[in-house]
């Protein structure tokens, strides 16, 4: 008992410690809201909420006491693995209920996996030895090392663009950018992807954008028609809601609207709602709050990688964190349509908080190894270029 009381403590000491609490901190609040919304459900979302929390801290233990450079050892047979889960999809994907895409995969006992959420882990392991690849050869700012880089993403954007889950994609799109740019690929090519993007806007809202997505975008800006009866129904509701609560909210269990389920999807991507209705302002503020001090952890964390691989992984978990944050919460505002993408942390999911919660244990890995010893016992902390030495 003794011996593993050192061990357990040895391996906090090690790790970053005030980053487990934050996210323990953001999952017991979770918990809180989602026990307070259950009960306006049959289906027992805490149950498996619970259950996705304790797989996933366990998987990320044990990943943070994994050199990282073993994950990217491994980077083709993971990335092998992420294209076969999205394809798999395509052929017996299934829609799942408050959602308009076939993302998930249907597993014994009733539960439901979605790919992509894995994916993201895979493409951030991936994208991150990728740009290490072209450092260590002095191509990241070139041309062509830059154009390397756009099938690494184009792969996983069009397949998940095939399920019709849109908004992962767009995540996707948005961790590509964030981590060339904190890999350092240079700005003229992030000003000509922005031009691109701005020219082809007609044609993607011409020949992309269907026309569910459309009226989603067109009920921000038609609040007396459209809000009341179909598309901005959810977020009209969802804002009123917040609103509701005023300063301190009406208390834990206790939100009226909550316990109508007025409001579509409050247990998962609308989360937020059911903080501002009976947390008030002050738990919207704590929640954020909550979330903003992760992803500054994380970046502080970034700073001290002993290379860009490990330095990209944790800019890939907070793009992937922070991304979804915003999306989220913006939709849930009105600022942003609805293009279903979940609060990290706090939306019930399992595949989500599982695929957050790896991601911390891969920042946690970045940032226990951040130091290496050399079998020659030289101490190395080299942060841009890496030698793959035999390290004890």
């Amino acid at each position: 008992m003794d011996s593993f009381s050192k061990t357990v403590k040895k391996f906090f000491t090690k790790t970053d410690k005030f980053l487990w609490l934050l996210t323990i901190a953001a999952v017991t609040y979770s918990i809180l809201l989602i026990n307070s919304m259950q009960r306006t459900s049959d289906y027992n979302y805490l149950q498996s909420q619970l259950i996705a929390v304790v797989l996933g801290y366990t998987v990320a233990i044990t990943i943070s006491m994994i050199d990282y450079e073993n994950f990217l050892r491994a980077w083709w047979f993971l990335g092998i693995v992420g294209f076969i889960l999205l394809v798999i999809v395509l052929f017996i994907g299934i829609n799942v209920t408050g959602t308009d895409d076939t993302a998930w995969i249907r597993l014994p006992g009733g539960f439901s996996f979605q790919p992509s959420e894995l994916v993201k882990i895979i493409f951030i392991i991936t994208f991150s030895k990728h740009l290490q690849i072209l450092n260590l050869n002095e191509k990241l700012h070139t041309l062509w090392g830059m154009l390397s880089l756009i099938p690494h993403i184009a792969v996983p954007v069009l397949l998940v663009h095939m399920q019709g889950d849109d908004g992962t994609a767009l995540v996707f799109l948005f961790m590509f950018i964030i981590m060339m740019f904190a890999g350092g690929v240079q700005l003229r090519y992030f000003s000509i992807m922005l031009l691109l993007l701005i020219t082809s806007i007609p044609i993607i809202w011409k020949y992309v954008l269907n026309d569910e997505h459309k009226n989603r975008f067109l009920a921000l800006f038609d609040i007396d028609g459209n809000a009341m009866t179909n598309y901005g129904w959810q977020q009209f509701q969802g804002k009123v809601s917040i609103a509701s609560g005023g300063l301190e909210g009406y208390g834990l269990n206790n939100g009226p609207r909550v316990a109508s389920g007025i409001v579509p999807e409050q247990e998962n991507d609308f989360i937020f709602t059911v903080a501002g209705e009976e947390l008030g302002f002050i738990g919207c503020s704590l929640l954020l709050f909550i979330l903003l001090m992760i992803l500054i952890k994380i970046l502080i964390d970034s700073s001290k990688a002993r290379d860009i691989a490990g330095k990209s992984i944790c800019i890939g978990v907070f793009a992937m964190i922070a991304t979804q944050t915003v999306i989220n919460i913006g939709m849930v505002l009105g600022f942003l349509p609805v293009i279903g993408i979940t609060l990290p942390f706090f939306s019930s999911g399992g595949t989500s908080i599982l695929s957050v919660l790896i991601g911390i244990g891969l920042v946690q890995s970045v940032y226990t190894h951040k130091s290496i010893i050399e079998s020659s016992g030289v101490l190395r902390n080299n942060k841009y270029k890496y030698t793959y030495n035999t390290y004890q």
